[in-house]
């Protein structure tokens, strides 16, 4: 009995250890991850290398080629992190699959020693009394039937540790081809990090080369950078314009409210009836309820909202310095998104078009209000919505416009009342 109960708790060491392995190993959550976020990252550089293909047939190089150019680099890192960490997932199976191999083997030799104990104690058995004299020395037949059933049960332990011994050095063996396949595996990866570490490599030299060509175009860009300031202050302008008009009607929908709840209250006073309520709960924010609902769903949407184009960052929110000239800081109202020409411009999210103009350096300009959000769309060629109409997530609004230059990209922009947000924020991870 006492080799049996060995036995069984070998059988069941050796059945807990490879269901952890095929969950924690060959089933896991954050390889398959892993592999779609390098997938998606892949994906996004061959986008940039397209749009950067046809920006670079331009006669000469242009600001737009460099804010490629840096997104590609940008994703290009972010490759090589992916990669990273993919190698660091590796290690940890690697050593997980080797730690839980010297188990195994432990467990073989433990198994090995019983054995050849168990074999040396039947020799000895066998040499001094013969298995039919014991059997057959019974005084009684009950004594006889209970020597007969020892010896065949010692039997069947030998058997079925012999058994349980050929069964783990199967184990062992698929084990180590785990082990061989993952280090396979590992090299491949590790040849992965280093073409992609060129192609940065290359990238880098690549920007050095378009920056050279810039600086020698200082005046210029110092020129454009004038004017692009001056059509993005009138954009804020124009926006805030349109907010404040926002908030005056709703200052007035919310005096409207309390004049109405105040004539209420004192007709109720009058009648000798208690006040409603109801009519003190009033919204501040002069918001309809609807407005409120809307608010408060746009709001818990952050970081799921879709793209409002296909496309990637080229310029990112807020006071950055500027890629060439020195000491020179830009601020973006919102992130710029490039794109392949004729790309549909969709809605975000549900909302209520507020304004479809048309402003200098920006082609049209859509704002779409969210509640107290506003999401805005700025250079699109043509627009298919208009002031007042309501819109659902992933309507097509408008079409990108692309400029002389060939480049094809989005200026989108999210706004609560008069604050400023980073749209990247708000969209889904890509």
């Amino acid at each position: 009995m006492y080799f049996q109960s060995k036995i069984f708790q070998i059988t069941l060491f050796a059945t807990l250890l490879f269901t952890g392995l095929s969950l924690s190993v060959n089933g896991q959550g954050s390889r398959e991850q892993l592999e779609k976020e390098k997938q998606a990252n892949q994906e996004k550089i061959n986008q940039i290398q397209g749009v950067l293909k046809k920006t670079s047939s331009q006669k000469s190089v242009n600001l737009k080629q460099l804010q490629v150019i840096n997104s590609q680099i940008r994703a290009q890192k972010k490759q090589i992190d992916l990669i990273n960490d993919d190698l660091k997932l590796l290690d940890r199976e690697l050593n997980t699959l080797a730690a839980e191999r010297r188990k195994l083997d432990q467990k073989m030799e433990q198994l090995k020693k019983e054995y050849a104990k168990m074999i040396y104690e039947a020799a000895k058995r066998t040499t001094t009394l013969n298995n039919l004299i014991f059997l057959f020395s019974a005084k009684t037949f009950n004594q006889f039937v209970l020597r007969y059933k020892y010896l065949k049960q010692y039997t069947d332990e030998r058997q079925a540790q012999a058994k349980e011994m050929e069964g783990l050095r199967v184990q062992i063996a698929a084990q180590q081809e785990r082990i061989t396949a993952k280090k396979e595996e590992q090299k491949k990866t590790l040849e992965n990090r280093l073409a992609e570490a060129k192609k940065l490599s290359s990238m880098q030299s690549q920007k050095n080369q378009v920056v050279a060509e810039l600086s020698k175009q200082e005046s210029e860009l110092r020129a454009e950078l004038a004017k692009s300031r001056q059509q993005a202050a009138m954009l804020e302008k124009s926006l805030r314009e349109l907010i404040e008009r926002e908030r005056r009607e709703r200052l007035a929908r919310e005096k409207a409210a309390r004049e109405r709840a105040e004539r209420e209250r004192a007709e109720r006073e009058a009648r000798g009836e208690a006040p409603l309520a109801e009519a003190e709960k009033l919204d501040l924010s002069g918001m309809t309820d609807e407005e409120v609902k809307l608010a408060s769903s746009f709001q818990a949407s952050k970081a799921r909202l879709p793209w409002p184009v296909r496309g990637f960052v080229t310029e990112q929110f807020g006071r950055h310095a500027h890629p060439v000239l020195k000491g020179i800081i830009v601020d973006n109202l919102g992130i710029d998104i490039q794109t392949n020409s004729g790309e549909p411009v969709r809605a975000v999210y549900d909302g209520l078009v507020l304004d479809v103009n048309s402003m200098p350096g920006f082609n049209y300009v859509v704002a779409i209000q969210h509640g107290d959000y506003m999401t805005v769309y700025a250079k699109m060629k043509s627009v298919n919505v208009r002031p007042g109409q309501r819109v659902k997530a992933r309507d097509p609004i408008g079409v990108v416009a692309t400029n002389g230059e060939g480049t094809s990209e989005l200026q989108f922009q999210v706004w609560r009342n008069t604050t400023k947000l980073n749209p990247e924020a708000w969209l889904m991870k890509r």
